[in-house]
């Protein structure tokens, strides 16, 4: 049981953390979809009822999952300009290419 507590209590404290955090990239019904996840598993811990705990463990989990679709979406779109850009610069793949090889050899030659 203590254990079990103990997963609440820091399921809670990471929610809660991660809602300040990244509240802003998570759309309002899932956002308050998790908030109820949480005041429904504080309730479950102060009651310490095991199975309460569990079933809003789980459907806090449940709304953390549909919101973290939207989350790295949004990560996700920032970070594709990134990834183009990157791309689009063809000769620093090829310098990397000659740099690793450059590298082994000089492995190799010290392993000898």
């Amino acid at each position: 049981t203590a254990e079990k507590l103990n997963q609440a209590d820091s399921l809670v404290f990471q929610t809660e953390k991660q809602l300040s955090e990244y509240g802003d990239k998570i759309p309002a019904e899932k956002k308050s979809a998790i908030e109820t996840a949480v005041a429904d598993l504080k309730e479950a811990h102060k009651t310490q009822d095991e199975a309460k705990i569990d079933a809003a463990m789980a459907t806090l989990n449940a709304a953390w999952q549909a919101a973290s679709q939207d989350m790295y979406a949004a990560t996700q779109n920032g970070g594709d300009q990134n990834a183009t850009h990157t791309d689009s610069s063809s000769g620093t793949h090829e310098g990397s290419k000659t740099q690793d090889s450059t590298v082994e050899d000089a492995t190799y030659e010290e392993v000898k």
